[in-house]
């Protein structure tokens, strides 16, 4: 463990090494509580970037009249979370990293400064997720990291479970759920940042995704602690939710799985389709899961297109991609999407 921390004193005048992005859609209260918990961060060498996506609740009038120390950005439409957060890390030039955060996930204090010990600690990770608890009731795990299954489906561990079950130690994963996570800035640049087409759910994953082709490593900080509220603004399972996370969820495979892996875990992913697609219909949601699948579908000469550039400038093996992968019977899935 080598490095050293980058001042978090307040009177020091460095520039600052961490831009907070929050993307906001009519997010109320919810963006007022989320900027408070933010303001009181620990470590200050940081600036907020809040990207509005043309709310109408009047939430970003009222967070500028509170906050005027933070950066507000106006998309002029509803540009959803991928877009929010590229705009916001082109904003960001003179930060070393980038901290994503939802405008319903509040952080405690030491938040923010954990992960930037952790980054320090452990440099070969180039990424980091948190644990998030339950905004509701902080003994429940919102989740601890975003496992992505080998047949494409993808959930967050832990989710829903007592906090007991939560790790103390920091690991290797797979990926950080976005709703609280830190970037290096640069390795976002390398990879563009989040696939704009998404628009929201399943972004963080992909993007997960493309920066473990290329070699980069993502860990678990478990004292980097957010309170989440979770699809607050979406819904949990809506129409919105569901359409979205089971679309993206497609091309995300499509787009990322190399090869080998492809032609071997294919069988595993028409499986996941199909069992999909009875499920939701059994739930009386017929049109909805199929009508994802279809744009899914229709979608795919496109994310064909970026398969092959993803895939050219791959630089680790199938072999260890697989390491960080989950295989065997699905368990949790259906508990995100």
């Amino acid at each position: 463990m080598t490095g050293k921390l980058p001042s978090c004193a307040p009177d020091e005048g460095l520039r600052p090494i961490v831009a907070v992005l929050i993307v906001n859609y009519n997010g109320g209260e919810m963006l007022l509580k989320c900027l408070s918990h933010v303001r009181r961060q620990t470590c200050t060498s940081f600036r907020v970037i809040v990207v509005d996506n043309a709310s109408s609740d009047g939430s970003l009038e009222v967070a500028e009249r509170a906050f005027p120390e933070v950066t507000f950005i106006r998309a002029g439409y509803n540009s959803g979370f991928a877009v929010g957060n590229n705009l916001g890390i082109a904003a960001a030039q003179e930060c070393e990293w980038i901290a994503c955060l939802n405008p319903d996930a509040f952080p405690e204090p030491l938040w923010l400064e954990n992960l930037l010990k952790a980054s320090v600690q452990y440099p070969q990770f180039k990424f980091f997720g948190s644990l998030l608890l339950a905004a509701e009731d902080p003994t429940i795990l919102d989740g601890t990291e975003d496992i992505y299954h080998v047949s494409g489906a993808a959930w967050r561990k832990n989710f829903r479970e007592p906090r007991s079950k939560a790790g103390h130690e920091l690991i290797e994963i797979f990926g950080p759920c976005a709703a609280a996570s830190l970037y290096r800035r640069d390795i976002l640049m390398e990879v563009n940042g989040f696939d704009e087409r998404f628009f929201c759910y399943f972004e963080d994953v992909d993007l997960a995704f493309r920066l473990r082709l290329q070699g980069h490593r993502c860990a678990y900080v478990p004292d980097a602690i957010v309170h989440h509220m979770g699809s607050a603004i979406t819904g949990y399972q809506s129409d919105f939710t569901v359409y979205h996370g089971h679309r993206n969820l497609e091309w995300t495979f499509f787009k990322n799985m190399p090869s080998l892996l492809l032609w071997i875990y294919l069988p595993q992913h028409l499986l996941l389709v199909l069992a999909s697609l009875v499920a939701y219909s059994l739930r009386g949601r017929c049109k909805l899961i199929f009508r994802a699948k279809r744009d899914a579908l229709l979608g795919l000469p496109t994310v064909l297109k970026q398969r092959a550039q993803v895939q050219q400038t791959r630089k680790v093996s199938p072999a260890a991609l697989l390491a960080v992968m989950t295989r065997g019977v699905l368990t949790s899935y259906g508990r995100r999407w």
